[in-house]
């Protein structure tokens, strides 16, 4: 196991950068044509450090979050996530640390239909065969639907699906969770509550958040704010 993570899922005290990207490019193909996902993007991020990640659609950022999230690998560069190489690290250790040590916001929610706003929850620390209801009642608390745990996906609002997610995200305390557009399918007010809740959960628990979003008034929020334009980091 590399130097910093550690099989509890979490990492030394003495790292002071959780994520870097050095150097990383990204190609994917779409028919014929090749497009350059990311090229030559280069960033690092502190343990309890909140950054925008900013930029038009296409611009990269989706990607930047799916390596940081150890989800993709790069084509060259180097990632690296809580001490692990995302590039050269075999897949048991990377599902090992998404499992542990990363949480996930998507735009779309992602919660599973079948299963209620408490098990949804729940989920991250079911498959790492884990229980914490301490922490799952705590975290329906923060995010408000301790009413609503025994409800399924399909009769929330969109608020009340992204607080389910961002509650699933948080529940295994990651040390780095990735938002993408996290407030693009709500209302300001409900948007800012989950901008909100994210960065005061960060702060009392030291986790990295680097978010993806269009939204200026939720960028300006953060510590950095980034900017990609056509795969690269705009200076």
């Amino acid at each position: 196991m590399p130097e910093g993570f550690r099989h509890d899922g979490g990492w030394d005290q003495v790292m002071e950068t959780i994520v870097t990207l050095d150097q990383v490019s990204r190609t994917f193909r779409r028919g014929d044509e090749e497009v350059h996902a990311l090229s030559e993007v280069s960033l690092r991020l502190s343990p309890g450090e909140m950054v925008a990640l900013v930029g038009p659609s296409g611009c990269g950022k989706s990607t930047a979050l799916n390596l940081m999230a150890a989800v993709d690998r790069p084509d060259s560069g180097i990632v690296r996530v809580c001490g692990l190489d995302v590039g050269s690290a075999p897949e048991a250790q990377l599902e090992e640390l998404r499992r542990r040590s990363i949480g996930m916001i998507f735009q779309a929610f992602h919660l599973v239909p079948h299963l209620t706003v408490e098990e949804n929850i729940s989920l991250p620390l079911e498959l790492d065969r884990r229980r914490d209801a301490a922490r799952v009642d705590e975290l329906l608390h923060r995010v408000g639907l301790r009413n609503r745990r025994s409800h399924y996906p399909s009769e929330l609002s969109g608020g009340e699906q992204q607080r389910t997610a961002v509650a699933r995200a948080l529940v295994h305390r990651p040390k780095v969770v990735v938002a993408d557009e996290p407030t693009g399918n709500l209302d300001s007010k409900t948007g800012a509550a989950v901008i909100e809740l994210l960065a005061e959960l960060r702060r009392e628990e030291g986790a990295a958040l680097v978010l993806a979003t269009h939204d200026g008034a939720v960028a300006s929020l953060a510590d950095r704010k980034l900017e990609l334009a056509d795969g690269r980091m705009v200076v």
